[in-house]
């Protein structure tokens, strides 16, 4: 690396601290919406597998317009790629009010898959976008720097989880014995505790988008750098040979796999760590504080790895931090107990790096002008967070399983994908 390479050049300064805002913006929506799996399961009173349609819906949306968002981008720019996620965030925020009128689960799953779309844009268009504002020797250290921001704002929708909205629900109170009382309640009793408690989830969303609105009109009135334009000099590629371009590139290809099992992994430790501690007698207020420990780890270790970067190879220091993870998972499994929870919980420390080092590793070697659509994958990867949370929720439905409660057995899952992770990290370190 040069000696005068910078991770952020000065004359990007400005537009490198507005775009990664919208890594914290992105963080609050997805980490106010894992505890809800858990308080749609209660209010709805809903299975494991069916209230985890919550992330379906969620990481969903990410599959059906990440690479709708990447041929946008090509069309026009990275800002008006800004601008539109901007506006469909906010849009899915609002409808919140009509689902929470209609007490309708399916609503408030649709509402947010419209919010998922414009996250979709949000980071198809952010990550390259931040490749792009300097050197590509700094560019894996430059993302992991804003993907540190990211956690910032998870914690603030963990914060509002923790202490405005599952405090708040009513239908989370329990009795001496910890059970909880809501289904024993009469039907009249259950509906008016849906009204107060649908509500409280509904606040959150609606005063995010007004924040989102704000962040719509400073952007707009912003001049930013147009560096697609400068990196391609002009240069276009039809669709196919971009495709054709990027199927070729193993490290890509693999990379954008490492991803699918890396977010599937991040959701179902982030979503069931409540369901985790709720089997061990705590209730959802509490260990949503659990989540915030563990957030609060993942980001100190966002700004240790970043630091390390500068001394361990990336995808050397991906592959250690898979291990790491994997043995944490493995604690959770077998260890029955609060010595569990803490190893679930540590588990978030070495996941800090994987998502931005992933992506900077597959795109490292990837010509600018194929760069949005091979972004758009790597997004679209975002749909494994879709995918295994149900599959985790109908493992947790069964009781028991070997022996071992469901929720401890249940944690294989984000042990395989951590493996993966761990064995993708060393196959690119010595690929290079």
């Amino acid at each position: 690396m040069s000696k005068t390479s910078h991770v952020v050049e000065k004359r990007y300064l400005v537009t490198f601290i507005l775009i990664t805002s919208l890594f914290a913006l992105w963080g609050f929506a997805n980490d106010i919406t894992n505890p809800m799996v858990a308080a749609f399961q209660t209010l709805m009173e809903l299975t494991a597998a069916k209230a985890s349609m919550v992330q379906f819906a969620f990481y969903g949306g990410y599959a059906t317009m990440a690479v709708p968002a990447a041929l946008f981008i090509r069309r026009y720019s990275y800002k008006w790629g800004i601008l539109l996620g901007l506006g469909l965030y906010a849009i899915g925020a609002f409808l919140f009010i009509p689902a929470a009128n209609l007490q309708s689960f399916t609503f408030f799953c649709f509402s947010l898959y419209i919010l998922t779309f414009g996250l979709a844009f949000l980071e198809t268009t952010a990550n390259p976008f931040i490749l792009s504002l300097g050197s590509k020797d700094t560019s894996t250290r430059r993302l992991n720097l804003a993907q540190a921001f990211n956690p910032m704002g998870s914690l603030c929708g963990m914060a509002v989880a923790s202490f405005i909205v599952l405090p708040n629900l009513i239908s989370d109170k329990r009795d001496a014995a910890g059970q909880i009382i809501f289904s024993t309640l009469s039907e009249a009793e259950k509906a008016n505790i849906r009204v107060h408690d649908l509500a409280a989830i509904r606040n959150p969303y609606v005063a995010i988008g007004l924040v989102v609105l704000a962040m719509f009109i400073i952007i707009a009135l912003t001049k930013m750098p147009e560096t697609h334009k400068e990196a391609t000099g002009g240069e276009k590629s039809t669709i196919g040979q971009t495709l054709r371009f990027l199927w070729h590139n193993r490290i890509y290809r693999n990379g954008v796999w490492a991803q699918v099992f890396y977010v599937a992994a991040q959701i179902m430790v982030w979503t069931f760590i409540i369901q985790y501690a709720d089997n061990l007698g705590i209730n959802k207020a509490t260990a949503q504080k659990y989540n915030i420990v563990a957030m609060c780890m993942f980001l100190c270790s966002r700004f240790i790895s970043t630091f390390l970067m500068k001394y361990v190879n990336s995808r050397l220091l991906l592959s250690i931090f898979g291990v790491g993870a994997a043995c944490c998972t493995l604690g959770t499994i077998f260890i029955v107990g609060m010595p569990g929870l803490y190893c679930l919980v540590a588990i978030s420390f070495f996941m800090s790096l994987m998502f931005p080092t992933i992506y900077g590793i597959a795109l490292e070697n990837v010509p600018h002008v194929h760069a949005t659509l091979g972004a758009a994958f790597l997004v679209m990867a975002i749909v494994g967070g879709a995918l295994m949370p149900p599959l985790q929720g109908m493992i947790i439905d069964q009781g028991t399983v070997a022996g071992l409660p469901a929720v401890n057995a249940s944690f294989v899952l984000p042990l395989v994908c951590f493996v993966l992770i761990s064995i993708y990290g060393w196959y690119a370190y010595k690929a290079r």
